[in-house]
């Protein structure tokens, strides 16, 4: 898998999982620090900021995540790409 360096993908918590998850056959690749020219992911992130969401202000982290929703959804439209939403169960 590659990532970037991001905080959670470089945090204590998950630097103790590496080990177990290289012994099941997963390997971490990480990108070089400030590559974004290699995560393709952040084209996309620049956009949603600077097109779907730019100007609006948020009274909380629900209506964030449903603009970023919005804004994600309206941007595979345009590109003709398919979207995908993943839930992940918190702890």
């Amino acid at each position: 898998m590659v990532q970037d360096n991001g905080s959670a993908h470089t945090s204590h918590l998950a630097r103790e999982h590496w080990q177990q998850w290289q012994s099941k056959g997963l390997y971490l690749f990480f990108l070089p620090q400030y590559s974004s020219h290699m995560n393709l992911i952040e084209a996309q992130w620049h956009q949603l900021k600077t097109h779907e969401i730019a100007g609006r202000i948020f009274d909380n982290e629900y209506d964030l995540a449903n603009a970023m929703i919005e804004g994600m959804e309206n941007r595979s439209q345009q590109g003709g790409w398919t979207l995908e939403r993943f839930m992940f169960k918190s702890a």
